[in-house]
């Protein structure tokens, strides 16, 4: 019997577009069996090719879990970025900067020390500027070239901020 790694078949079954995305389902458990519903925890243990997958739960109206993180900080503390330029920093696959977009920013400068984990669909919106391999204690006003940003969000956690 042919076999494949779940995170590889939750993508060819059209579950996800990436393995990236996958990765996540399947590490926080909403991916199961579609006929006896067990649960499956590992991306890369291998499971026949005929079984039929399903996400369990919501789906995740954000590219990342970020994106929830943000959401409910501007709700508790009343901040609105609708029309503002956001700085999000500490980027990674751009969970802030989706729920900011989302939630009406006109625009998000997308910071990050690493590169290409950015989301493929915040790459594509014209909305999103890409600062890859930069950062940000070295950054001027004179790179941010669409605007100065009117708010930040930061989660970073390789370097102090007191530096």
């Amino acid at each position: 019997m042919e076999k494949e790694r779940v995170d590889i078949l939750v993508v060819q079954q059209g579950l996800t577009d990436s393995r990236e995305k996958a990765k996540r389902l399947v590490m926080a458990g909403q991916i199961v069996d579609a006929v006896n519903h067990n649960r499956y925890d590992k991306p890369g243990e291998k499971i026949p090719v005929t079984s039929s997958l399903m996400i369990k739960g919501e789906p995740l109206k954000y590219v990342s879990r970020g994106g929830l993180k943000l959401e409910k900080a501007l709700k508790e503390f009343d901040v609105s970025v609708d029309g503002k330029i956001l700085l999000d920093i500490g980027a990674s696959t751009g969970g802030f900067t989706d729920a900011a977009l989302q939630n009406g920013a006109k625009q998000s400068y997308a910071l990050d020390v690493g590169y290409n984990q950015l989301d493929y669909k915040l790459r594509q919106d014209e909305r999103v500027v890409v600062m890859e391999r930069m950062n940000f204690r070295f950054a001027t006003p004179d790179d941010f070239t669409k605007g100065q940003p009117d708010l930040a969000s930061i989660d970073v956690s390789f370097i102090s901020l007191k530096l």
